[in-house]
């Protein structure tokens, strides 16, 4: 799958937080201990398998909140083996965990509660926005429309500068900016809801 999955933390903290931990608690657990770190917090960019399915193991050795979108939480039944862990937030809300001040930046699309992460001017981005690629918009919850916007309007507000992380490895970078993505992603250069509808899912356009 080339995901990818993040350790955020102060420079100086003993703390961090994993977004999007995946496939190998313990990996995660030995990169923490590596860095002389302790789990702060979990966050989730949405609620896909290949996004959260180390989580539940990492909850059995850490009591942290898991931080999810809250209209991701009303739509996804995968998320309730941790639902008491799990903590709702609102489009935009800011927290402060492990030392490091975040904002979770709703772009629905991909799933209703799909979330980026924005950190000192670094931004994970999950499945909505790729290297030269954004995220599927036809499985179930994805709304090519709802994409539009969140690339559009939500991020296309963010500065050039921001660096992109995106969730997968699936472009010629591991790592890119939002400047370059508008220079080079095609789902970038649409100017009308319409046209990015058409050329992202022709068959939903047809029907429309």
């Amino acid at each position: 799958m080339k995901n990818f999955v993040y350790l955020l933390g102060s420079e100086n903290g003993k703390e961090a937080v994993v977004a999007d931990p995946a496939w190998d608690a313990r990996a995660i657990r030995e990169q923490l201990e590596a860095d002389g770190r302790t789990l702060a917090g979990i966050v989730l960019t949405h609620h896909h398998d290949d996004h959260i399915n180390a989580t539940e193991a990492l909850l059995q050795t850490f009591d942290v909140p898991v931080y999810v979108q809250r209209a991701e939480v009303d739509f996804a039944d995968n998320l309730k083996p941790f639902a008491e862990a799990l903590k709702p937030v609102s489009p935009g809300q800011q927290l402060n965990v492990a030392g490091l001040p975040m904002t979770l930046v709703h772009t629905p699309g991909h799933t209703p509660g799909s979330q980026c992460v924005l950190v000192h001017g670094t931004l994970i981005s999950g499945d909505t926005v790729f290297v030269n690629a954004c995220g599927r918009c036809d499985l179930p919850g994805g709304n090519p429309e709802q994409m539009w916007h969140s690339l559009s309007t939500v991020l296309g507000v963010l500065p050039g500068d921001t660096v992109l992380f995106p969730g997968h490895d699936y472009g010629d970078l591991k790592v890119s900016s939002l400047h370059r993505e508008r220079e080079k992603n095609p789902y970038f250069r649409f100017q009308t809801m319409n046209d990015f509808v058409a050329y992202r899912m022709p068959h939903f356009a047809a029907r429309r």
